[in-house]
Formats: structure tokens, C-alpha cells, sequence
């Protein structure tokens, strides 16, 4: 889903031509890792791929072993991706859902969240891209996996009536990706300051208590601690790894990887209001001309990008953006991105996205990057 620009090119952990091996060392065992869930998708190197399963408040680590392009390798174009997913899952168009998308940079295959049903009875499963417009079912039944739990979740219950209804451990996790040598998750807590950020070390260790969050949201004109991250990238800024978040309607805040202590509390730098009436869905990071670049796809108002020339210098909006108005960092909504929800670095050059242009059918696809 989010793609870094500090990976790590090594893990304190043993890797051989065959993947990572499971041990006491590593952590990692074999067996099914028993996802109630698959939401959030990352990964990190040597093929390893981070699920978050959000009703077990969990992040498993699954070593996929896919650490080089297919042989047949082809452009990812896959069109009316909903229909193939039903065939290839046996069931309905209607009770299919994409959670998330992610690429592994070792293959440059597409990893796609899928759930089969809806509601509460919705089953997890975990399809990847063969190339071209091939699609696998990626089996879990034996796999070198670990977990890491998360810490004080909400509830597991459900709340409220009718449409207003919902289970607020849903967004035990919100976000996640791999930084270095540690997986940073965003979600909500069951604590004062409800929405949270998580550093967990890799290989996993139990997970301490999460970092509070507040953030001053234009738009709402207040502070706020309950309001979750939606999406996040990090990148760096000064030499110094930082965490670039977005959240509905629509504030870019600025969070130190640094001031992430278990049990601290942070505020974060709002340094760009996007406009209401809308919710952040993926953001990517990019180097184009000398320069880094964020790309975030949303609910309502396209697919912008956003310059980071003047983040260190950004002044903080601490004050009200009424009537939907914007302020802050300069961007641009991309012409053509149209219907986009999911996206992810594919290379240097090209992004990965799905989207259901107006009047079409949902497709997966590369494009270059604007």
C-alpha cells in the first residue's frame, strides 16, 4: 500500500535463496496464521509481507518466499477485476471487497486484501497477480508467519443502529508500513488519546503501548485526539525519517518516527488542509526531477499531488479553514486519475492503481507517475 523511501536493505534476521526461515531466532513459525481479517497491506524486503487483521488487533508477518519477478512476467492490467475475483473465489461480484493493494518491490507483484461476504461473516483471503492479467489465490495453510498483537484495542462489539451501525475494533488498525526495522501501524485505541501509533520492532517482539496523537484539524477548527489516520507515508524530511498522515476531511500532519514512545504523547504539525466532505484512501511517496512527491487518492475530491518542496518550512495551521477551503502545501489534482482507490509504487517511474473510472469497469493498471 504505502511505499517508503527508507527501506531497509537488510533484516536482523536470517535470509537465505529460499526466504526467510522459521526458527526461535527469527520468529517466524509455520503453520496458518488463522486471519479473522485482512485489511492493511505492506511490505518490507526479502518478500515479506505485513497483514494487519484488524478484528484480532493483529500484524502478521508472512514470509511469501516471492523474491524475484515470474519468468512470464508481464504489465499488470487486469480488467474487471471484480468479476475475476468472484470466479476465482466462488462467490458473488456483489459480496466482494478489496481491503487494500500492495506491491512487493522484490517481484513487482500486486498483493490484493480481498473479503469474501459482507458483514461480520466476511472471510478473509489473500489473491495475488501472476503477470498480465492472471490472478492466484495465495494459500495460507502452511506458511512462515509471525504475529505481533496490538495493545489496548477497542472493543470488539457492536455499537449503534441501523446504517449508524459499526464495531470500533474495525479500526484497531487504520494504516500500516515498514520503516527501517520496525512496522509503524496507525489505529485506535481504547484510551484518552484514542487514535495511536505503534513502532514495533522486526523481527517481532510484544508489542509496549502505542504514542497519543493529537492534531489541530482545519476544518473542524479544534484539536483532536479520537480522530484515526486514514492513510500515512513515511518519508524524509531534513535528513530525519518522518510520518506524513492524512485524515477525513482532510488534514496532511507531519509526526517526528522519533516521537514515537510507548506510552508518549505527540502532537503532530498540521502542514495542509485538503478540503471536507471527503476521506483520505491511499497516499505513495516519489522522487521525480530532483524532487519528492506525495500522491494521495481520495473519496471525493481525485487524486492529488502533493509537493513537499517547503515542508520544513511550512507554518502550522493551528486556526480555522472554513467552507471547505484549502491551505497549507501546494498541490495538484491529476488529470485522468479518475475513480482510483487503492495505489502503490510499481518502480521508479510507474504506480500501480485500482480504480472504476466513470461509467467503466473496475480495473487494476499501471500508470506513470505524474
Amino acid at each position: 500500500m504505502n511505499s517508503p523511501l527508507l527501506l531497509s536493505a537488510a533484516l536482523a534476521v536470517v535470509a537465505t535463496s529460499g526466504g526467510l526461515q522459521a526458527g526461535p531466532d527469527t520468529g517466524f513459525r509455520t503453520g496458518n496464521p488463522g486471519f479473522r481479517s485482512i485489511s492493511q497491506l505492506a511490505f518490507g524486503p526479502d518478500g515479506v509481507l505485513f497483514a494487519a487483521d484488524t478484528k484480532s488487533a493483529a500484524v502478521v508477518a508472512i514470509a511469501t518466499d516471492d523474491t524475484r519477478p515470474p519468468a512470464d512476467a508481464q504489465p499488470i492490467r487486469i480488467e474487471g477485476l471484480q468479476k475475476q475475483l468472484s470466479g476465482l473465489l466462488g462467490t458473488a461480484e456483489s459480496d466482494i471487497l478489496v481491503e487494500d493493494m500492495a506491491v512487493n518491490p522484490a517481484s513487482h507483484r500486486a498483493y490484493l486484501a480481498v473479503s469474501r461476504g459482507r458483514g461480520p461473516d466476511a472471510m478473509p483471503a489473500l489473491v495475488r497477480t501472476g503477470g498480465g492479467d492472471k490472478l492466484e489465490l495465495v494459500s495460507l495453510d502452511s506458511v512462515k508467519f509471525s504475529k505481533a498483537e496490538i495493545p489496548h484495542p477497542p472493543a470488539d462489539k457492536v455499537v449503534g443502529e441501523g446504517r449508524r451501525q459499526s464495531n470500533p475494533r474495525l479500526e484497531s488498525i487504520t494504516d500500516l508500513a515498514f520503516l527501517r526495522d520496525q512496522v509503524l501501524v496507525a489505529g485506535l485505541a481504547n484510551e484518552e488519546f484514542a487514535s495511536t501509533l505503534h513502532a514495533i520492532p522486526f523481527p517481532f517482539r510484544p508489542a509496549a503501548d502505542g504514542t497519543g496523537v493529537e492534531i489541530y484539524h482545519g476544518a473542524h477548527g479544534r484539536f483532536e485526539t479520537r480522530a484515526p489516520i486514514r492513510t500515512f507515508v513515511p518519508i524524509t524530511v531534513g535528513n530525519e525519517p518522518q510520518i506524513i498522515a492524512a485524515y477525513t476531511c482532510t488534514p496532511l500532519v507531519q509526526l517526528p518516527v522519533a516521537g514515537l514512545k510507548p506510552g508518549a504523547q505527540v502532537r503532530g504539525r498540521t502542514v495542509a488542509e485538503l478540503g471536507n466532505r471527503n476521506r483520505p484512501l491511499d497516499i505513495i511517496s516519489y522522487e521525480k526531477d530532483g524532487k519528492t512527491w506525495l500522491l494521495l487518492a481520495n473519496s471525493s475530491r481525485g487524486v492529488m499531488k502533493v509537493s513537499t518542496e517547503g515542508l520544513p518550512q511550512a507554518e502550522a495551521i493551528t486556526q480555522p479553514v472554513p467552507d471547505g477551503g484549502t491551505k497549507g502545501l501546494s498541490f495538484e489534482n491529476v488529470a485522468g486519475w479518475n475513480g482510483v482507490t487503492q495505489l502503490d509504487r510499481l518502480d521508479k517511474t510507474t504506480a500501480l492503481v485500482l480504480r472504476k473510472p466513470e461509467g467503466g469497469l473496475d480495473r487494476l493498471e499501471s500508470l506513470a507517475l505524474p
